[in-house]
C-alpha cells in the first residue's frame, strides 16, 4: 500500500493543474482536465465502474457493494486543482527517507531550508519519509494526497472483497481553491446519501465546522486633478481606500486570529488617483458575526460617501459558502463513524473548525452532508509544503474502515 500511494502521489503532482481565480471559464483552466482523464483511465484500470468525466470537468465513479442489503451509500471526494497563490509549473517533490529530525535542505541552488525551528511540528515526523517540494513551486498535496488515498483505498477493496461495504461513490472536483469547486456537480448524479471530503491537514484532523466565507469588492471612484490645481477638487481615490483600510479593525486580520476568531483578509489592491478597487475576503464561523462583518463594510462605505461625493465607493458582497456544522449535527453520526475508523488505527481524533472551507462546506447545503478528514499535508499553498508518507497510508485506512463501518452499523 505504501509505494502505491507514494508512486500515485508523484505522478499526481506533477501534473501542472493550477486553477486560475481570474478566469470566467469552468473548469478555471483546461489543464485540469489532463489529471481528470487520468484518474478516469485509473479507475477503470482498478475496477469502478459508472466511470464518467463530465464537460465541467467533474470525475466520477462507484465501487459496488458486496453486501445482500441496501445500506446508504456514501461518497469520497477530493479536488484536483492546486492554489493559485504558488506555481503548480514543474512540481519536482523531494523525498527524505528516515526523516533524521533536522532541518531538510529543498533546493541546493537557492539554499531554500525547511527549518524546523520555524515548523517544529515536523519533529514528530522523525524517522518516517517526507515528501518535500525542491523549493521553487508548491508540493501539491493539497489536494492529490486526497486523491491518491482514495484512489488507493477503492483498489484495495476491489482486492479484497472479505472487507464488507456498501455502494462506494468516488467523486474529483476542479477548482475548489477558486471557491468553484461544486459550482456544477451533479448532486443527483452522485447519489450519495452522505460523504466524506479527503482534503485536511496534519494525521488525525476531522473537520464538521468551517468559515462562513463572502468576498467583498469596493470600487472606489476618484476625481484626478492636475496636482498643481488640485486644491479642494482632487479626491484621490488610493487615499480613500487606505481609510477604508484603516477604518477596519486590525485586530480582526488573519495574522491576529485563531480558532473561531473570524477576520477580514485583504487580498488585493489596484489604482490610480482615479480609481480603486480593493478585495476583502471576510470570514467567521459565527452567523451573526459573519453577518456583522458583512455589515461593517457597508457602514464604513456609507461613512465614507458621507465624507466625499455620494456613490465614491460602492461595495459589492458575494456570499460564497456557510458552515456546513448546521448541516452536519442532525446527522452527527457520520463524525462519529469518522471518528471510531481514526481512533481504531490508534490515532487520536483532532476535532477542530476549519479555518477556510472545502467543496464539502457547499455540498452540506446542497444536500450532502460532508465532513472533511485528514490527507496528512502541512503548509499548504506554499514551497514549505510537505506531508509524510505515513500519515497518507493512515489516510487510505481510515477510508477503507469507514467504509466497512457503515457495513457492520447498517448491515
Amino acid at each position: 500500500m505504501k509505494e502505491k500511494i507514494l508512486e500515485r502521489f508523484l505522478r499526481y503532482a506533477r501534473v501542472d493543474t493550477q486553477s486560475d481565480s481570474d478566469s470566467t471559464e469552468f473548469p478555471s483552466s483546461k489543464k485540469q482536465f489532463i489529471l481528470a482523464e487520468m484518474l478516469a483511465d485509473e479507475l477503470k484500470q482498478i475496477g469502478l465502474t459508472d466511470i464518467s468525466i463530465d464537460n465541467y470537468g467533474y470525475v466520477m465513479a462507484t465501487l459496488p457493494s458486496n453486501l445482500e442489503k441496501n445500506i446508504p451509500v456514501i461518497g469520497f471526494l477530493s479536488h484536483m486543482d492546486t492554489s493559485p497563490d504558488m506555481s503548480g509549473t514543474n512540481v519536482n517533490p523531494r523525498v527524505v527517507d528516515n526523516y533524521n529530525g533536522e532541518d531538510i535542505l529543498l533546493n541546493e541552488i537557492t539554499g531554500l531550508t525547511l527549518k524546523s525551528s520555524d515548523f517544529p511540528e515536523i519533529k514528530q515526523y522523525k524517522g518516517q519519509t517526507i515528501i518535500t517540494t525542491d523549493g521553487t513551486t508548491l508540493l501539491g498535496a493539497d489536494d492529490k494526497a486526497g486523491i491518491a488515498e482514495i484512489m488507493t483505498a477503492m483498489e484495495y477493496m476491489v482486492n479484497h472483497p472479505e472487507i464488507y461495504h456498501g455502494t462506494v461513490r468516488v467523486g474529483f472536483t476542479p477548482d475548489e481553491e477558486v471557491g468553484r469547486g461544486v459550482d456544477f456537480f451533479d448532486v443527483k448524479k452522485f447519489g450519495a446519501e452522505y460523504a466524506y471530503t479527503i482534503d485536511g491537514g496534519e494525521i488525525g484532523e476531522l473537520e464538521y465546522e468551517n468559515f462562513n466565507a463572502a468576498k467583498a469588492l469596493i470600487n472606489i471612484q476618484g476625481r484626478n486633478i492636475h496636482p498643481g490645481s488640485a486644491k479642494d477638487k482632487m479626491i484621490n481615490s488610493l487615499l480613500v481606500a487606505k481609510e477604508f483600510i484603516d477604518l477596519l479593525p486590525v485586530g480582526q486580520r488573519p495574522e491576529f486570529t485563531t480558532d473561531y476568531e473570524g477576520f477580514f483578509h485583504l487580498t488585493k489592491i489596484e489604482g490610480t488617483v482615479e480609481n480603486t478597487v480593493i478585495e476583502y475576503i471576510i470570514r467567521d464561523h459565527d452567523r451573526q458575526k459573519f453577518e456583522d462583518k458583512k455589515a461593517l463594510i457597508y457602514d464604513i462605505a456609507g461613512l465614507l460617501n458621507r465624507k466625499y461625493p455620494a456613490g465614491t465607493v460602492k461595495p459589492e458582497i458575494r456570499d460564497q459558502y456557510f458552515n456546513m456544522r448546521e448541516k452536519i449535527e442532525p446527522v452527527f453520526h457520520i463524525v462519529e463513524i469518522a471518528c471510531k475508523a481514526i481512533e481504531e488505527l490508534g490515532i487520536k481524533a483532532k476535532m477542530m473548525p476549519v479555518r477556510g472551507g472545502t467543496d464539502g462546506s457547499r455540498l452540506s447545503y446542497m444536500g450532502v452532508p460532508c465532513p472533511n478528514i485528514f490527507t496528512g499535508g502541512h503548509n499548504y499553498h506554499g514551497k514549505f509544503e510537505y506531508i509524510p508518507l505515513e500519515s497518507m497510508v493512515a489516510a487510505t485506512k481510515v477510508i477503507i474502515r469507514i467504509a466497512s463501518l457503515y457495513a457492520e452499523n447498517y448491515g
